[in-house]
């Protein structure tokens, strides 16, 4: 295993500062490169470590926040063989989320300490203009830079390319889009010159979209197994079952993923405001302040629909994902109220039981 600094794998002169700042330098600093339930793999600047949560950790957090994720700075102590102990995690900078899949309420963290979201989907059957704007707004809301990779190129003519990019372009400004072609290699020098050292990249996309074939472009060898292109759907067979973190030759750091079937917006409101800030800046040049921007005179949003000046399916998936995040914020207010009743009953319960006298 080739040795790295620290600062290759991210390390900089804020987390250091938190380091001294909390007399955390009697321990080793890693980085979080994977996880499997609750056991993580943490890269120091010297080995790898299976590492576990010390019981305060695990028992005090509130949830998700509180627990350590992929792309993490953490300091760890060893207490065996490579195997440690988890005791801090640092502050993050950026944290990817969506709402949780089949969880009430709940969120789930993709990946921390993310510095820019490359956002995958394949020109043939996967690309959805509708789902880029999804990911677009998970990655503003991060405070993540997006860019939009467009893959297997190389199954379309250049029309049907120029056609794709577009249509993006008509709906979404000032983003980098980057056609490739992992089997022709075309645009692929062109991504590898956006990877700075200590820099973090993370891959965002459906499954077959070409991710798990990416890296192993970018990295120069196969570190994900992937299968033959399958003919009726186009696309490789090969889904990565976990986050990990890898270390380019060249620079940078990149975290792959599984790939996601649902990308559900939560409850922030900056993701929308920035992807959508043409349609927020129309709002705001209603007539009326309490415009619902349906069937009101006046409505500037109404107006611009009229005139072609917006684009009608936009707004339609900008609306949708509004009336999501509503509904994620009061299904988390929801699961709040619950969990507080019934923090309430266990502590009544425990109170009367003093009382009793046996």
């Amino acid at each position: 295993m080739k040795t790295l600094t620290l600062k290759e794998i991210g390390y900089n002169a804020d987390l250091e500062q938190y380091c001294k700042n909390n007399n955390l330098e009697s321990f080793h600093i890693g980085r979080i490169i994977s996880e499997h339930k609750d056991r993580f793999v943490v890269k120091t600047n010297t080995a790898e470590f299976d590492s576990e949560l010390i019981g305060n950790l695990r028992y005090t957090a509130e949830n998700r926040y509180d627990l350590p994720a992929v792309g993490d700075w953490v300091a760890i102590s060893e207490y065996d063989d490579n195997k440690a102990l988890i005791h801090s995690i640092f502050p993050r900078h950026s944290i990817i989320e969506r709402q949780a899949v089949g969880k009430y309420g709940q969120i789930q963290i993709i990946a921390t300490n993310i510095d820019f979201g490359l956002i995958v989907q394949s020109v043939n059957r996967d690309f959805n203009i509708n789902r880029l704007e999804r990911y677009l707004t998970i990655c503003n809301a991060s405070k993540v830079k997006p860019v939009i990779i467009l893959s297997k190129i190389d199954l379309i003519d250049e029309v049907a390319l120029k056609s794709i990019l577009d249509q993006i372009k008509a709906r979404v400004k000032d983003i980098i889009i980057i056609a490739i072609s992992n089997q022709s290699l075309v645009g692929l020098d062109q991504l590898a010159n956006l990877f700075l050292i200590g820099k973090t990249y993370c891959l965002l996309g459906s499954s077959g979209v070409g991710k798990s074939t990416l890296l192993n472009n970018l990295i120069g060898k196969e570190i994900m197994n992937t299968s033959a292109i399958s003919q009726s759907i186009d696309r490789g067979k090969h889904i990565t079952s976990h986050r990990e973190l890898f270390v380019l030759e060249k620079g940078g750091i990149l975290i792959d993923n599984p790939g996601m079937r649902e990308v559900g917006v939560t409850d922030s409101n900056t993701g929308l405001e920035i992807t959508f800030d043409d349609i927020l800046k129309l709002a705001q040049e209603c007539k009326f302040k309490d415009c619902k921007h349906i069937h009101e005179k006046g409505c500037a949003i109404i107006e611009a629909l009229d005139e072609g000046t917006i684009d009608s399916d936009s707004y339609s998936n900008f609306q949708k994902m509004e009336r999501e995040k509503m509904h994620f914020e009061s299904s988390v207010e929801e699961k709040r109220k619950k969990d507080k009743n019934f923090g309430k009953m266990i502590r009544d319960v425990k109170k009367q039981r003093k009382n009793i006298k046996y």
